[in-house]
């Protein structure tokens, strides 16, 4: 069975992209995959978010710029192995100039997608090198986004990028779906947000995902204790989204635990 790429995406921040990630990681985790995180944002929260102490560790940082090989600086953490990242690599878009620089994730990532079998990757609120790094190498993009005008915006904002990515470097970009995150059905404002997602949807070609994220304390506690939400609060309302978000997304190629039959 062959890797798959899922990249976790939206320019605009506070969407809950990295709570994604980190429990996209987990339900995986939890269904017996062979999972690997990836940190495209130099603010490492996604590293930070599992226990990582991000500033004393190396990072893609040191991989694009030559200095280390991926798996020198994977870092295993109890949910899965982690590519961390760090402050310096805010400095990409003016350092990493060389031509073919939209593949050095691409690059980096094909000398261990063999050891895995999804690959989560957790990218930075901005449409900019590193971003179009996770498109090139990814196979799906999941976009989260909160029920509210701005977190729309920007995800009609991507719209332009990923047909420029399939363009020129990625012509398999697929875009799995919108995920509404903190989404409450019994407020006007969320249903009128997932209204206009769905239009948005349509003209990506793509849907918005039956399963909501609901809110909850749960979901600002667990990064503080290292952990995504589905392992620090496996019964919460999102962690019990997430499982449903894990299924629609991979269905029964990884049966969650207590559903394969017999064993």
């Amino acid at each position: 069975m062959s890797c798959t790429i899922l990249t976790i995406t939206n320019q605009k921040g506070g969407v809950g992209k990295t709570t994604t990630a980190a429990a996209m990681l987990a339900c995986l985790h939890r269904r017996g995959a062979r999972v690997l995180g990836v940190d495209m944002d130099p603010q490492g929260s996604l590293g930070f978010s599992l226990g990582l102490d991000i500033d004393r560790c190396a990072t893609l940082y040191d991989v694009f710029r030559g200095s280390a090989e991926p798996e020198e600086i994977l870092v295993p953490t109890e949910t899965c192995d982690m590519l961390p990242s760090n402050i310096l690599l805010a400095s990409a878009e003016l350092e990493f100039n060389r031509p073919g620089r939209e593949y050095l994730l691409k690059t980096a990532l094909s000398k261990v997608a063999e050891n895995y079998d999804v690959i989560v990757i957790d990218t930075p609120p901005a449409l900019n090198l590193l971003t179009v790094n996770a498109y090139v190498a990814t196979d799906r993009l999941l976009i989260p986004m909160a029920p509210e005008v701005l977190s729309l915006l920007g995800v009609s904002q991507i719209k332009e990028t990923i047909e420029s990515v399939r363009a020129y470097y990625n012509s398999n970009l697929d875009v799995a779906g919108i995920l509404l995150n903190r989404f409450n059905p019994r407020l006007n404002l969320n249903q009128e947000m997932l209204e206009l997602a769905q239009a948005i949807a349509e003209q990506l070609n793509t849907r918005v995902f039956e399963s909501k994220i609901r809110a909850s304390v749960s979901v600002a506690s667990a990064p503080a204790h290292g952990l995504s939400v589905v392992d620090f609060s496996p019964t919460a309302k999102p962690s019990l989204d997430f499982e449903n978000l894990c299924q629609e997304l991979f269905g029964n190629q990884f049966p969650p635990e207590g559903a394969k039959g017999g064993e």
